[in-house]
């Protein structure tokens, strides 16, 4: 018998095993962040300079192409 709960897509998003999973991971991420603070937010800056690259990569990766009138 097949207990998957699947959507449209075919994703696993409403199954109880991805709810438990969603669960587990937002109580780790929390103990992380509050028994890790000083260093999560010692990276901030830096996170916010990797921004700009990515960004720039990211988000200006299609001008000049498709615009060509041969």
């Amino acid at each position: 018998m097949n207990h998957e709960h699947r959507t449209e897509n075919g994703g696993r998003r409403r199954s109880p095993a991805g709810w438990v999973l969603l669960g587990f991971l937002a109580i780790a991420a929390f103990f992380l962040l509050s028994e890790h603070r000083a260093h999560a937010l010692g990276v901030l800056p830096f996170l916010l300079l990797l921004a700009c690259p990515l960004m720039h990569i990211f988000m200006h990766r299609g001008h000049g192409e498709g615009h060509r009138h041969d």
